[in-house]
């Protein structure tokens, strides 16, 4: 079978608005569409190259879900713009919904799920379609998806599109020194100032790396620190037994959920547009002509 191409899409359009100037890409009125032109380019690239036989683009119905940040207050508290808004550029948040409509009409869905991030429809994802599944996102948090016997990779984007870093199990362990299974309890004790988690005062990448390396993952490390022969280093266990409460309720923040209850969808990559006319009258009245005829020949190649 082919793949599923499962990509995170608030990353690349937060990619595509950062990396594309505003001025380079406009409508006729001076309306910017960057981030949607963008987004459609990098879509096109994947699919060409990675040729998948599936395509779902998963949204954040909720950024800051309410269950995480009762566990971790601090959770994403930097990125609030106001109440519980995210803070998105002004220029970027105009260009979502008309992006939105530009991928039904072409035929490729694209969805959240209420009370969960785009991670946990990803997740969810990897989890439930029949193998091979392959997670688009520069997120650093879905390392924690690849699982080398189901058929899950990562393609990782954190340098664009174009340097696609293909992360199976072994490039994980090259990367950040721990198995893809334990990479949220890496990143829940080394912590993330991107996603406001304080992480374990005195606790970083390679500490962290090591403790797992050595015990297992956080239950099996907070495990052994009632254990006088464990061989901590006396400062270590001071520091972890100090953030015991933290590392309980960090976890299942940094943990994607697996088990969000998807609606219903046809993953099937489109041969051609779904509603042709619909399409060709976005890309008349948003300037994407170029963008779109690269997507729509990239579906009929594929």
């Amino acid at each position: 079978m082919r793949p599923l191409l499962a990509v995170d899409a608030p990353s690349l359009y937060f990619r595509a608005f950062h990396g594309i100037p505003e001025s380079a890409a406009r409508t006729d009125a001076g309306e910017p569409v960057n981030a949607i032109r963008g987004f459609l380019d990098m879509i096109a690239q994947l699919i060409r190259t990675r040729r998948p036989g599936r395509v779902v683009c998963a949204l954040d119905a909720d950024w800051r879900p309410a269950w995480r940040v009762a566990l971790v207050p601090s959770y994403k508290k930097h990125r609030v713009a106001h109440g519980d808004v995210e803070e998105v550029p002004a220029a970027l948040e105009k260009q979502v919904p008309v992006l939105l409509q530009v991928l039904e009409a072409v035929g490729i869905p694209a969805f959240g799920v209420k009370g969960y991030e785009a991670d946990d429809v990803l997740g969810t994802l990897a989890a439930t379609q029949p193998a091979p599944v392959e997670v688009v996102s520069g997120d650093r948090d879905l390392f924690q998806l690849v699982d080398d016997h189901r058929g899950t990779r990562l393609l990782y984007c954190g340098r664009g599109v174009a340097k696609l870093e293909d992360s199976d199990d072994a490039a994980v362990q090259a990367k950040y020194g721990v198995p893809a299974r334990w990479y949220a309890d890496f990143a829940a004790m080394r912590g993330d100032p991107s996603d406001g988690l304080p992480g374990v005062p005195g606790v970083g990448e390679k500490t962290a790396a090591r403790l797992i390396a050595r015990y297992g993952g956080i239950e099996q490390i907070v495990a052994a620190l009632d254990d006088p022969d464990s061989g901590f280093a006396p400062g270590v266990r001071t520091k972890l037994a100090a953030a015991k409460d933290y590392l309980a309720a960090a976890l299942p923040v940094c943990k994607v959920a697996l088990d969000v209850p998807l609606p219903d969808f046809d993953p099937e990559l489109p041969r051609a547009p779904r509603d042709g006319d619909a399409l060709l009258a976005l890309a008349e009245r948003w300037n994407l002509a170029g963008s779109a005829r690269r997507l729509v020949d990239a579906l009929a190649a594929a």
